[in-house]
């Protein structure tokens, strides 16, 4: 399953807005991703004022990587391209990198967002 970047925040918020059914899916899963791209919107959330985390984010993002065991998945030249072929259902470009890398990767996504599920993509919460 690939997280998008709100649910990873909310699982380091000790789980925040995830369900209980979700929130066991992460803890079960045999295998939980990133997309790199959430390194970037993180970084561009922390710089612009809107997001504060206790130490910086790229220290920040790996101690939350390790604690619970998330692998982060590179932005390719193939999720690049697809992510700007997608249908303009979602403007934010971060989230059409991700939703690109669930596509490629046929991961379903941990996500609150419904113009996820317009790609056709599995959709947890």
């Amino acid at each position: 399953m690939l997280l998008d970047t709100c649910a990873l925040l909310w699982l380091a918020d000790k789980h925040g807005n995830l369900s209980r059914g979700t929130l066991s899916m992460i803890e079960e899963a045999s295998s939980v991703y990133i997309s790199a791209i959430t390194f970037f919107e993180i970084a561009l959330k922390c710089k612009s004022g809107k997001l504060k985390l206790p130490i910086p984010p790229k220290s920040w993002l790996d101690l939350v990587l390790e604690h619970h065991n998330i692998s982060v998945i590179d932005v390719s030249s193939d999720v690049s391209l697809l992510s700007v072929e997608l249908p303009p259902y979602h403007k934010d470009p971060c989230d059409r990198f991700i939703i690109a890398t669930a596509m490629i990767n046929k991961l379903p996504v941990v996500t609150a967002d419904d113009n996820f599920r317009k790609y056709g993509i599995k959709v947890l919460i």
